[in-house]
C-alpha cells in the first residue's frame, strides 16, 4: 500500500510547494500512484484529510481515467509486423 507512505511524504513536502502549484503537484502524485497500480479507494482513504489530493483524485476519476480501459486499448492495439525488414 503505497498510499500511506505517499501521504506521509506529501504531508512533509507540500509545505515547500507554493500554494499556486499544489494542485498540479497533487495531480502528479495521484497519477503516479494510479500508474503504480494503487487503488483509487486506497488513495482516497489514505488522503482523507487532504483536500488537494482528494480534489486531484476526483478530477482524475471524473475525466474517465480507468486503468482497465487503458490496458484494453494497449492489448487491442494491432501491431503490424509486415513492415519490418527481413534479414
Amino acid at each position: 500500500m503505497h498510499s500511506n507512505i505517499a501521504n506521509e511524504i506529501w504531508g512533509e513536502l507540500k509545505r515547500f510547494v507554493n500554494t499556486v502549484d499544489r494542485d498540479e503537484a497533487a495531480d502528479i502524485l495521484v497519477s503516479l500512484l494510479i500508474d503504480n497500480d494503487e487503488d483509487p479507494d486506497d488513495i482516497k482513504s489514505a488522503f482523507k484529510g487532504d483536500s488537494d489530493v482528494k480534489r486531484a483524485l476526483t478530477v482524475y476519476m471524473d475525466q474517465g481515467h480507468d486503468e482497465s480501459e487503458e490496458d484494453d486499448e494497449y492489448e487491442e492495439a494491432d501491431f503490424d509486423d509486415s513492415d519490418e525488414e527481413e534479414y
